[in-house]
């Protein structure tokens, strides 16, 4: 069978390949899918660079009602198209079609591209800032080279390179995407390019504005995120590989975006236990489980008071855990990565209570896993206990008083979210007031009485957080237009003749909905005269 070809420089083509071809793995079989794709070579990545720094130019001055309608026209595409990109999806991932793929994660994507589209019309994203008196204007605007946007294996649709929520920031903010598919979903990622890239030429945009291979060495995407030529990397996935890659792209000073990975810590104050223990177990186990617990926000760590209410708390979490039956995980790297965390946090110390166990072939399935520890020995190495087990597996951390309680939070790293359950009692409240800001200065987002799986795709949310969470704490991978920010300079205009101006920058207001900064005010109104 022949290898599936790449899409560079405005066609569809056969790589130029640097090894040998390779196929998805369905994961309920373990077995190899039909489709062959082949490993790009340097060439390759030379000539969509090469294609991606032209098509930035045009981009950056094509107007973005046009790119909107691209965006638009590329999410109706991907309803019309549904049933081959769910079975496409499901069979290379093990996800349910429903409600996973089709009724939840494929809307999202779908949402994702209008909501794109419609900041990209409005324009107020740019931070247009106004000084009339001294004449300096500035504005946000495309970087001037494509974006290289690396996807993840766990959300086949929504943060897919070709389609997701990074592609539609990137090229919403005006940047043409070179997008590499991730390996565990290449036909699903081929299916959605080809849709997505024939809208956007319906639409009247360059060619180069979307490119797409499948998968590269690892020493080139090294090399990738270095080139001179790209305007910035977006890459959500593992820690260890998006270390590698920030630090190749920040020797070179290209900027580079990570969503890496988070305990995402969930502390159940004493009021809540002793309010609902065995509803609060269960809440844990649908959240750590959700997916197969192969979500960046699932929790990884829950922490509680010993008392009569943990106790019972305890109990009814190890049958939730013991009873569940385990999902489908995304791939043998997947399996091994799960199993290699459980076995590092049992060997720190850690107590198994439930799992601990890969299932047998056929497919790649790992026991639901629950471990514990007293607060105290995790206070004592807290980085032994913080590395993510991506899979349904978390850890208890049982504190002797509030005091150690307080401690462990202290101890939390970076992460994406941390939640507090919390009752109504005056105890609880002051314990509440302990914690909170302990924890608000470690995740980018913060919950009250809500376990942190799943992200409501809204302008408001924050997808991000300190470091290693993300590779920078003021930018979120989640929420248009904040997430469009990534992929734009900031740039000023001082003493430019009028006519020499962008027109969102002259005194007249381009449309009377854009919202502008002139001279210490937002208005939608235009420049008064001097």
């Amino acid at each position: 069978m022949s290898e599936r070809p790449v899409l560079i420089a405005g066609r569809w083509r056969p790589a130029r390949a640097a090894g040998a071809p390779f196929r998805a793995l369905n994961p309920r079989t373990g077995q190899p899918l039909t489709p062959l794709f082949p490993l790009s070579s340097w060439d390759d990545l030379d000539e969509a660079l090469a294609a991606g720094a032209e098509a930035a130019a045009e981009l950056a001055a094509c107007p973005p009602a046009r790119i909107a309608d691209g965006l638009d026209l590329a999410a109706s595409r991907l309803l019309e198209r549904s049933d081959g990109l769910v079975l496409a999806a499901a069979e290379e991932t093990a996800l349910p079609a429903e409600p996973r793929l089709r009724s939840s994660e494929l809307p999202r994507t779908v949402g994702q591209l209008h909501q794109a589209a419609a900041a990209a019309r409005d324009g107020s994203w740019r931070r247009l800032t106004i000084d009339s008196k001294l004449h300096i204007r500035s504005r946000l605007e495309p970087l001037g080279g494509p974006v290289v946007v690396l996807g993840p294996s766990n959300f086949p649709f929504a943060f897919n390179a070709a389609a997701g929520g990074d592609f539609a920031a990137a090229l919403a903010a005006g940047n043409p995407v070179l997008a590499k598919a991730h390996p565990a979903h290449p036909e699903t990622t081929r299916l959605l390019a080809e849709i997505v890239f024939t809208a956007l030429m319906e639409a009247g945009l360059p060619a180069a504005s979307l490119q797409m291979v499948y998968h590269i060495r690892s020493e080139d995407g090294l090399h990738l995120v270095a080139d001179t030529r790209i305007g910035a990397t977006a890459f959500t996935g593992s820690r260890a590989a998006g270390l590698r890659l920030k630090a190749a792209a920040e020797a070179a000073g290209r900027p580079i975006y990570l969503e890496m990975s988070g305990i995402n810590p969930v502390f159940l104050l004493p009021g809540s236990l002793q309010a609902g223990a065995e509803a609060l177990a269960q809440e844990l186990f649908a959240s750590c489980s959700l997916g197969a617990g192969q979500f960046c926000t699932k929790p990884g760590l829950a922490a509680f008071i010993e008392d009569s209410g943990s106790a019972c708390f305890q109990a009814a979490a190890v049958d939730a855990f013991r009873l569940g039956e385990p999902g489908w995980l995304l791939g043998p790297a997947v399996l091994a990565g799960l199993e290699a965390a459980v076995g590092r946090m049992i060997a720190a110390g850690a107590r198994l209570l439930a799992g601990g166990r890969a299932l047998p072939p056929p497919g790649f399935r790992f026991e639901d896993t629950l471990l514990r520890l007293p607060a105290s020995e995790f206070l004592r190495r807290p980085a032994d206990f913080q590395s993510e087990a991506f899979g349904t597996a978390t850890i208890l951390v049982a504190a002797a008083d509030s005091d150690e309680l307080v401690a462990v939070a202290r101890a939390i790293e970076g992460t994406l979210a941390a939640s507090i359950y919390s009752g109504a009692g005056t105890e609880d409240e002051r314990l509440y007031a302990r914690i909170a800001p302990l924890l608000r200065v470690r995740a980018g987002r913060l919950l009250d009485d809500k376990m942190p799986t799943g992200l409501a795709v809204v302008p408001a949310m924050v997808h991000g957080g300190p470091f290693p969470a993300s590779g920078h704490p003021g930018f979120t991978s989640v929420g248009l237009p904040a997430a469009m920010t990534r992929f734009a300079a900031l740039r000023a205009y001082d003493n430019v003749r009028p006519e020499h101006l962008p027109l969102d920058l002259r005194n007249a207001s381009p449309d009377g909905r854009m919202w502008r900064m002139v001279d210490g005010e937002w208005t939608r109104a235009s420049v008064p005269p001097r």
